[in-house]
């Protein structure tokens, strides 16, 4: 298990453009194949899922980049050296917010996880709730209204 979410984490920013980029074609076609004229109305849970789909992929992808930008195979202490910044030793706390320091032993540190990682994770795990919730909605305000009749399952003669 542990080697499988090494692989994912490690793959994850080289995939997630692939996914991204795949959800928003689909749902361009989505609009494009539209009826023309057809006006404003509530998204399809289909559309919504895609949204989820890209709003958790972006997230994901982030997160991995941020996380991974504290590990190196060889010797932590080098990733410092090896990203340029000042420290004697790293610092990281994968869970949220991400953030990897490279810290002096004064205790001064150095951010490596970009700006723009943990925007990217929150928005894209607030976009994927609220699609998701959404889908579900639109999945149940859209199915069929069954009649409940006065059959009791019983045959009558």
């Amino acid at each position: 298990m542990a080697v499988f979410l090494l692989l994912a984490l490690t793959l994850a920013p080289l995939v997630t453009p692939f996914v991204v980029a795949g959800a928003a074609l689909a749902l361009a076609k989505r609009a494009y194949d539209r009826e023309p004229g057809s006006g404003l109305r509530l998204p399809d849970a289909a559309s919504c899922a895609l949204v989820a789909v890209l709003g958790g992929a972006a997230a994901f992808g982030a997160y991995a980049e941020g996380v991974m930008r504290g590990f190196y195979i060889l010797d932590p202490d080098q990733m410092c050296a090896a990203a340029g910044a000042r420290g004697d030793h790293v610092v990281t706390r994968p869970a949220l917010p991400v953030s990897v320091q490279c810290v002096t032993w004064k205790g001064e540190g150095t951010e490596l996880v970009p700006g723009w990682v943990n925007p990217v994770v929150y928005g894209g795990l607030a976009l994927c709730v609220l699609a998701l919730g959404t889908a579900v909605s639109s999945g149940l305000r859209r199915r069929p209204v069954q009649s409940s009749g006065s059959s009791t399952g019983a045959i009558s003669s």
